[in-house]
């Protein structure tokens, strides 16, 4: 079977080591076998999470779980949103701190965020919402919040009183 490398980088204490982890595709097996079949498998049944955004998706109220498998909505129209989380939210310990609880996405298209972001309990997101922190400031969705087509820049930080 053919080798993928996979360049990454990896912590270690409070530095980042790059490493090369070397793989192999599951399907590339399948001709070593004999009299093997494929099974064409439709998008609705196959919901990969190899990201955070990926688990953002599948965590949040969009999907629901039904006889063992995840669904998506049926007030949801369309499929599902495009969500790209920036590097701060690339490990999974960082996005349950910065998302410790999931937004309620169901009208979502589009999120990006980026940088130093948290979203507070109970935050509602609607249409395309684009969050983009500077280098050195913190934005803070605070809780409740409902974010529609809006595009959110700088650092902001709402305290509740």
């Amino acid at each position: 079977m053919e080798i993928i490398p996979n360049s990454k980088s990896i912590s270690v204490g409070s530095s980042e080591l790059s490493v090369l982890q070397l793989e192999t595709a599951v399907g590339a097996a399948i001709r070593y076998f004999d009299n093997a079949h494929g099974v064409v498998v439709p998008r609705s049944r196959f919901l990969p999470v190899k990201t955070c955004s990926d688990l953002l998706l599948v965590k949040s109220d969009l999907f629901q779980l039904q006889h063992g498998s995840l669904k998506i909505d049926q007030s949801r129209f369309g499929g599902a949103p495009l969500i790209k989380l920036g590097s701060h939210f690339k490990k999974v310990s960082d996005f349950q701190s910065r998302i410790p609880h999931m937004p309620k996405i169901l009208e979502l298209d589009h999120l990006t965020i980026t940088g130093n972001v948290t979203l507070g309990k109970g935050v509602h997101l609607k249409g395309t919402v684009i969050i983009v922190c500077s280098d050195g400031q913190k934005i803070d969705i605070p809780n409740g919040s409902i974010l529609e087509n809006v595009v959110i820049t700088g650092n902001l930080t709402i305290l509740e009183h």
